[in-house]
């Protein structure tokens, strides 16, 4: 029984001290595969050297996180493109809108986000988006593109259920991570309604670790916790929810 993180920032400075334990918990816990979603520019190196580092266990993807569009982001859009003529990347990501912590880019913050739905296509690469405060920005981005072949995931998904529907119906696969295992997040009551046909598991990593670290450093052997949840809401046994979510990264990701 193995499992796939499919979003973890383990190349971050919060690991710098522990970076090989934390591999190792990762492995001791079943967890073989973890992709690795990018920042911005500064952020390129670390995630190569720790994908390098674990060939067989780290990949890495491409992209520009909607916090980091800044009057920059242009400039931010090359760097991606020249990174995709370089290096082998499994994923464009993370990418999208967020308007939850500032507003004032929003309009380049849909920019970059079209411009990467495109990238994603040329180079027939997933699409990992992170959205927060913006789905009807998110889908209304998607929608010109509808029916060319997208899918990815939309990650650390927290939206309704018939949210969830649509992007699945757009060809995405839904992340879930430690939310799930918060008490009142209310995703417990969209992933019992959904199954598990549409799910991936992810930690985003350092971030929101699952009860019982909740408010801790996350990190991806916590991937358990988070599969442990889906298995009791569902009823299924831990053993499908791992063989299940797996095939869903691997059809994602295509590894």
């Amino acid at each position: 029984m193995f499992f796939t993180d499919t979003h973890s920032h383990i190349y971050l400075p919060e690991f710098d001290s522990d970076r090989d334990d934390v591999m190792q918990r990762a492995f001791k816990n079943n967890i073989n595969k973890i992709f690795l979603p990018n920042i911005d520019s500064k952020s390129v190196p670390a995630m190569l050297r720790l994908a390098g580092e674990y060939p067989q266990h780290c990949f890495p993807m491409i992209g520009l996180h909607p916090t980091s569009v800044k009057e920059n982001y242009t400039r931010e859009l090359e760097n991606v493109e020249l990174w995709l003529k370089k290096e082998k990347f499994y994923g464009i990501g993370e990418v999208g809108i967020d308007l939850y912590w500032d507003t004032s880019f929003r309009k380049e913050q849909i920019k970059a986000f079209s411009h990467q739905i495109q990238l994603s296509l040329k180079h027939k690469l997933p699409l990992i988006i992170h959205t927060r405060n913006s789905f009807p920005e998110i889908f209304s981005t998607l929608m010109p593109f509808s029916g060319k072949k997208l899918k990815g995931i939309f990650h650390s998904f927290t939206g309704s259920i018939e949210q969830a529907e649509k992007a699945i119906q757009m060809g995405f696969k839904i992340g879930i991570n430690g939310i799930v295992s918060f008490k009142n997040s209310g995703l417990d009551k969209t992933v019992a309604a959904l199954g598990t046909d549409h799910l991936v598991l992810e930690t985003d990593s350092p971030y929101l670790a699952p009860v019982p670290y909740r408010g801790k450093r996350n990190e991806s052997a916590y991937l358990l916790h988070i599969a442990e949840k889906i298995a009791e809401i569902s009823g299924e046994k831990l053993e499908t929810v791992a063989n299940k979510t797996n095939r869903n990264a691997l059809e994602v990701y295509g590894i």
